[in-house]
């Protein structure tokens, strides 16, 4: 199963650190372990449901305990039969130097 999610916080971030919030969401993902890569517009994950389901709350919900007064989060998610489906690598390794 693939996943992305975007998170929109409200403020993106602190004084200090302009994306203060994104990047509290992003280490949840980072720590997760699984298969991720980080762009302009949203983070693509890969992972079973079981692991990604819960993962997302947890992204959503890390930008809020980090700080920021709210956050909208847009996902996108892709399945397969049997957990199938095309990892990160096969949609995008061609494009890749």
């Amino acid at each position: 199963m693939l996943a992305q999610i975007q998170v929109s916080p409200r403020p993106a971030g602190t004084d200090d650190d302009r994306y203060a919030y994104v990047d509290a969401a992003i280490a949840v993902i980072q720590a997760s372990g699984l298969t991720y890569e980080v762009g302009a517009m949203g983070t693509t994950v890969e992972g079973s449901p079981d692991q990604l389901w819960p993962l997302l709350r947890s992204v959503h919900e890390a930008t809020v305990a980090a700080g920021a007064s709210g956050v909208s989060s847009i996902i996108k998610v892709s399945q397969a039969a049997g957990d199938a489906g095309p990892s990160i690598r096969d949609l995008v390794g061609k494009f890749r130097a």
